[in-house]
C-alpha cells in the first residue's frame, strides 16, 4: 500500500539528518520502490519553544507491506538511532522527526497511532512537500485534494523550498 512519513530537522546538520533518516526508511523491510521525495524546504518551527531554529521538512512516500504500528516502532527506532532521545517531548527542537501520515486508505484512532495523520490537513509544512509528489491524493477522512487542503491552508507557517533534490 502506498505510505507516506514526513521528516523535518532543525538542530545539527539538518540536510544530512534528512538523507539519512531517507535512506534508513528505504532501507527497511516492506518497503519497496517506487520511491518518491518531495523538494526539501526550509520552514518556521510550529509550537516549538522561544528561540528555535527553522526546520527542514520533506516527505517521502514509498510502497509497504507490512503492519502500520510495526512500522511506526520501526520509525520510531529510527528516530532514537539517529539522536532523539526516547522521552522527548512533543513541539520542541530535535534533530530528527518521523511521522508516519498515512499507509493506504486503512484508518486507525489507537493512542500509540492515528492514521491519517491528524493533523496533517492543517499543516503547511506537510501539505506542501506533500503536494509535490501527490497533488491529487484524496487522504481518508477527507473529501479535498492535498492542493485543495494547501489551497485553503490558514496555516501562516513559512515554507520556502530549498532544494529538488536529496543528492550533495
Amino acid at each position: 500500500m502506498r505510505t507516506a512519513v514526513a521528516l523535518g530537522s532543525n538542530l545539527g546538520n539538518r540536510l544530512a539528518n534528512l538523507r539519512v533518516a531517507r535512506q534508513k526508511i528505504v532501507d527497511l523491510a516492506g518497503v519497496t520502490p517506487p520511491v518518491l521525495s518531495s523538494a526539501i524546504y526550509e520552514t518556521d518551527p510550529v509550537d516549538c519553544e522561544p528561540g528555535a531554529h527553522k526546520f527542514l521538512n520533506a516527505v517521502v512516500e514509498f510502497d509497504y507491506e507490512g503492519d502500520p504500528l510495526s512500522l511506526r516502532k520501526q520509525l520510531a527506532a529510527i528516530e532514537i538511532a539517529l539522536g532523539r532521545l526516547p522521552d522527548h517531548r512533543r513541539y520542541v527542537s530535535r534533530k530528527i522527526d518521523i511521522d508516519l501520515l498515512y499507509c493506504g486508505d486503512i484508518k486507525i484512532g489507537a493512542k500509540e497511532l492515528q492514521l491519517p495523520h491528524p493533523r496533517m490537513p492543517q499543516r503547511r509544512f506537510v501539505l506542501q512537500p506533500l503536494a509535490d509528489i501527490r497533488p491529487e491524493l484524496i487522504l481518508p477522512r477527507q473529501a479535498k485534494t492535498v492542493c485543495e487542503l494547501l489551497a485553503q491552508s490558514d496555516d501562516s507557517c513559512n515554507v520556502v523550498r530549498l532544494r529538488n533534490d536529496w543528492e550533495s
